[in-house]
């Protein structure tokens, strides 16, 4: 009698709990290890209150051999910050030597991977940058209009965490540039970036990156090349490093997406790196590992 009552009991709990679970949304976390997968934007966002600086850096052709030290004598780089103001926005503003840029951006979480009682299975960002030359002007008996020095980003960048070792992305892309050399030249770039990420162990993981761009001709890009780079991520407590192999020396997607210079083909690649420390501004939050 007892044992009937205590096996009905253990089913009611049973079925309490199943329940409890089923009812019970869970986000994907990490999908990621920061908010870039090597050189563009990734889904995941800098947490509320917490403060990324980063350091990029991408050193020169390693087709120079010795007398350039390999690209190190020929290198470029770029210092930002990246603050959430919300788990589901984030702003930056950053500094990079190609062209004397200054940049800002904005990235908004549109939805968020979930499991549990209510699925979503991709995660959703839009990602706005502006961009501006501080190259002194070529000519200046023309009358030059500071527009002209600026260029913009509009991206939604879609991923799908598979399981704890895969994740993939796609990243539809439009850059604006006010000023082309040419008339005839579309002042608008698209491009569609793919990448992905195999995780190794808890804190590292290989990163692939391609972003192909579909208008080259008409943009007056027709001597560039699509970007591809090969990254390895680390985690060490509050920063992340990122080393790559890349065929574009530049930084900003402004840059890397529409002026890759280099061909893996012929080993005219690049060396960088980006270096991530991230600061807990907020002492209630705590760093999603």
């Amino acid at each position: 009698m007892v044992c009937g009552q205590y096996a009905i009991a253990q089913d009611d709990l049973d079925s309490l709990l199943n329940a409890e679970m089923g009812n019970n949304t869970e986000y994907v976390q990490a999908t990621f290890k920061t908010t870039r997968i090597i050189n563009g934007h990734s889904t995941e966002r800098v947490k509320q209150g917490d403060l990324d600086f980063r350091i990029s850096h991408r050193f020169g052709t390693i087709q120079g051999g010795a007398y350039e030290f390999f690209g190190i004598d020929q290198s470029t780089s770029q210092f930002g910050l990246e603050y959430g103001i919300r788990d589901y926005l984030m702003v930056g503003v950053a500094r990079a030597t190609w062209q004397k840029t200054s940049s800002g951006l904005l990235k908004l979480s549109l939805l968020r991977q979930t499991r549990g009682a209510k699925t979503m299975p991709v995660s959703l960002s839009y990602v706005s940058s502006v961009f501006v030359n501080g190259l002194r002007w070529e000519d200046n008996m023309r009358k030059n209009y500071f527009t002209s020095r600026l260029a913009y980003l509009h991206q939604l960048p879609i991923s799908h965490k598979l399981n704890t070792k895969w994740s993939f992305q796609i990243s539809p892309t439009l850059i604006h540039r006010n000023m082309v050399k040419t008339s005839s030249e579309s002042n608008d770039i698209y491009a569609m970036g793919v990448g992905g990420r195999y995780k190794l162990t808890v804190r590292s993981s290989i990163n692939v990156e391609y972003f192909h761009t579909f208008n080259r001709t008409k943009t007056g890009l027709s001597d560039f090349n699509n970007c591809f780079s090969v990254g390895f991520d680390i985690e060490t407590g509050s920063h992340v490093f990122q080393i790559m192999l890349t065929n574009s020396q530049g930084i900003t997607e402004n840059n890397f997406v529409t002026s890759s210079s280099g061909k893996w083909r012929s080993g005219d690649l690049f060396i960088g790196f980006n270096i991530c420390r991230f600061f807990t501004l907020n002492s209630k939050e705590k760093i999603e590992k």
